[in-house]
């Protein structure tokens, strides 16, 4: 059996709301899907609902009904030291560390960038580390001189999983054009996925160019998400991943309802709709590909 880290920390989103209400439970277990697939995108560490869930017990709720593995993705080097030891402690579990975009300028104002970019390269010799991220460019939260630092890691974080043979997961909000220019002039990685994609028709062309993943979440079910389902509809099939990025963004119909890796079966059932897919040919395909990105969970 394996052994079971303590419930995780909580770690709301900014402005999350306090109050002890049903919208921070979290929603029922949704119908199994058929073949068994992974997260490729989840923040055990996060804790946005009334219930501490341990890791194991997450992992054994998403095993339920059909998400036999998922990737644990640090922001930090504090996150990032849990993702060693949660990979440690489960073997469902697969890990990928880094320096978030939005906490890049806060270790560079303390003086400590390079010194947190030394401990992610440090940790991500693990070999249940798979992945550098998520790491990428963030112009929603991030402005000014604080872009600069955002660049700087986002270079470094490319050239540490080149070094190490690891796939690079880009955090990538408001700042298409340049994460594209930045992947263009260091030379990407052979292996790049865009973790909760969320451009349009013209950058999934691009990735299908480039052979690069794009991993679609919860989001890609909201109702004013058209631009989302227009890129998955031409998304090359061998390129696409699934992913929660819980314990924030819910599918529909729980949206705003804490996330976990056992929701992905509703993403993975719309993706199924959007891509005019039998259901079980699908969930084999994001298996194989999640495989393909990532490495054996074995």
């Amino acid at each position: 059996m394996c052994n079971s880290l303590a419930p995780a920390p909580y770690r709301a989103s900014p402005g999350a709301d306090e109050k002890p209400d049903a919208r921070r439970e979290y929603p029922p277990a949704p119908e199994p899907l058929p073949v068994p697939v992974m997260d490729n995108h989840t923040h055990l560490d996060f804790r946005h609902g009334l219930i501490e869930v341990s890791v194991r017990d997450a992992m054994d709720s998403a095993e339920a009904v059909g998400v036999q593995g998922a990737v644990q993705v640090g922001c930090d080097l504090e996150s990032s030291r849990f993702t060693v030891q949660a990979v440690d402690a489960d073997p469902r579990l697969l890990g990928a560390v880094a320096i978030h975009p939005n906490d890049a300028p806060v270790y560079a104002g303390r003086g400590e960038l390079d010194a947190a970019l030394a401990e992610i390269e440090e940790l991500a010799a693990h070999p249940r580390v798979r992945a550098i991220g998520e790491t990428g460019l963030d112009f929603f939260r991030t402005h000014g001189e604080g872009l600069a630092h955002q660049r700087y890691s986002f270079r470094r974080h490319i050239d540490i999983a080149k070094r190490l043979g690891l796939t690079l997961q880009i955090h990538d909000r408001d700042a298409h054009d340049d994460v594209v220019q930045v992947l263009r002039e260091e030379g990407a990685p052979e292996r790049v996925v865009f973790h909760c994609f969320s451009g349009d028709e013209g950058l999934a062309r691009i990735c299908n160019d480039n052979g690069w993943y794009m991993s679609f979440a919860g989001t890609m079910t909201f109702k004013n998400a058209g631009n989302l389902r227009s890129a998955l509809a031409i998304a090359e099939p061998s390129r696409i991943l699934v992913e929660t990025d819980s314990p924030f963004l819910t599918p529909h119909p729980h949206r705003g309802r804490p996330n976990a890796s056992y929701m992905v079966p509703y993403t993975v059932r719309s993706m199924a709709e959007v891509t005019e897919s039998d259901l079980a040919e699908l969930c084999s395909r994001l298996a194989e590909n999640t495989l393909e990105a990532y490495g054996s969970w074995a």
